[in-house]
C-alpha cells in the first residue's frame, strides 16, 4: 500500500489556507464594507423581539458555557487521547483548543471597526463563545474513536450553532463574528491535523470515508440554509433604507441565523472529513502491523 503523502499533506494546507482567506474576507465585507456592516447590525439589532420561551432556551445555553466547563471538557479530552494511546492525539486537541480561542482574542484585539453604520461598537469579531464551543467540539471529534465520530460530530456541530445563534441573540455578536470564529478554529484544525500527518510520513496510509450518519445530516442542513441565508440577505439588502443607522431587520436576523447553521454545518463536515482520514489510515497502519508481528511469530514457533 503506497503513501499518498502529496493529497494528505495537500488537504489540511489547502483548508487551513481558505479558512485564513475566509476569515480575511468576512472580516473586510462585514466590517469594512457599508453594506455588509448595515447588514449584520441590522441582524442584530432585529433580535430584540418577544419570544419568552425560545429566549429562555438560549440565555440557558449562553449560561452553559463557563470557562470551567470547557476546561473540564479539555481535560476529558486529553484523558480520552491517552486512554486510547494516542498521545498524539491528545496533544493535537489541546493545541487546537488552545491555538483557536488565543487567535480569537488577538484578532479580536487587534481589528478595527469603523462606524460606518454611525454607531460607537468596538470590534467583536470573532466571536469568542462560538470559538470555545467549536474548538472544544473539535476536539472531542479528534480524539473519539472512528465509529463514533459522526454522532460527536452531529452533536457538536447543534450544540456551537446554538451558542452561536445564541450570542446574536442576546445582541453580544452580529452573524459575522460567528461566522469568524468558525473559520478561525477550521484553520486550527487543519494546521494540528497537518501536523498529526507530519509526524507519521514514514507510515503507509490509507484513506477513510466519514459515515453517512455524520455527512447527511450536516450536507443537508448546508443545503437548505446557505441559499436561504443568500436570498434572505439579498432581500434585507434591498429593503435596507440605507439611511442614517441600520434598523433593525427580522428578514436579516432570519438570513443570519440561516448563514450561522450553514457554515457551522460546512466547518464541520470538512472536519470530519479531515479527522477521519488521519484516524483510518492509523487504524490501517496499526493493523497491518500487528498481523505482520504475528506473521513472523507464528513462522518462528514453526521453524523450532
Amino acid at each position: 500500500m503506497t503513501d499518498m503523502t502529496p493529497r494528505r499533506l495537500g488537504a489540511p494546507l489547502v483548508v487551513g489556507a481558505l479558512a485564513a482567506l475566509g476569515t480575511l474576507a468576512t472580516y473586510h465585507v462585514f466590517v469594512r464594507t457599508i453594506s455588509g456592516q448595515w447588514l449584520d447590525t441590522a441582524a442584530m439589532l432585529g433580535t430584540d423581539v418577544e419570544h419568552p420561551r425560545l429566549a429562555q432556551i438560549l440565555t440557558r445555553v449562553l449560561n452553559g458555557t463557563t470557562l470551567a466547563g470547557l476546561v473540564l471538557v479539555c481535560v476529558v479530552v486529553v484523558a480520552v487521547g491517552v486512554v486510547r494511546r494516542r498521545p498524539g492525539l491528545a496533544v493535537a486537541a489541546a493545541v487546537l483548543v488552545l491555538g483557536a480561542n488565543g487567535t480569537t482574542q488577538f484578532l479580536k484585539d487587534v481589528l478595527t471597526r469603523p462606524p460606518i453604520d454611525r454607531l460607537e461598537f468596538a470590534n467583536s469579531l470573532p466571536s469568542g463563545h462560538t470559538t470555545a464551543a467549536a474548538s472544544v467540539a473539535f476536539a472531542v471529534v479528534l480524539v473519539l474513536p472512528e465509529a463514533v465520530r459522526a454522532t460527536a460530530a452531529l452533536c457538536g456541530a447543534g450544540y456551537t450553532a446554538a451558542i452561536a445563534i445564541a450570542t446574536v441573540w442576546s445582541q453580544w455578536h452580529r452573524p459575522s463574528d460567528a461566522v469568524a470564529a468558525m473559520l478561525v478554529v477550521l484553520g486550527w484544525g487543519a494546521l494540528v491535523i497537518l501536523g498529526v500527518r507530519l509526524t507519521s510520513l514514514d507510515r503507509t496510509a490509507a484513506t477513510g470515508r466519514p459515515s453517512p450518519l455524520g455527512v447527511l445530516p450536516l450536507a443537508l442542513t448546508g443545503l437548505v440554509t446557505a441559499p436561504a441565508a443568500a436570498l434572505g440577505f439579498l432581500a434585507a439588502k434591498a429593503s435596507e433604507p440605507m439611511t442614517t443607522t441600520p434598523e433593525p431587520s427580522r428578514i436579516a436576523v432570519a438570513s443570519g441565523a440561516a448563514g450561522i447553521a450553514a457554515v457551522v454545518a460546512a466547518t464541520f463536515l470538512v472536519w470530519l472529513w479531515l479527522a477521519t482520514d488521519g484516524e483510518r489510515g492509523q487504524d490501517v497502519r496499526r493493523k497491518v502491523a500487528s498481523a505482520r508481528s504475528a506473521a513472523v511469530e507464528t513462522g518462528s514457533i514453526r521453524s523450532t
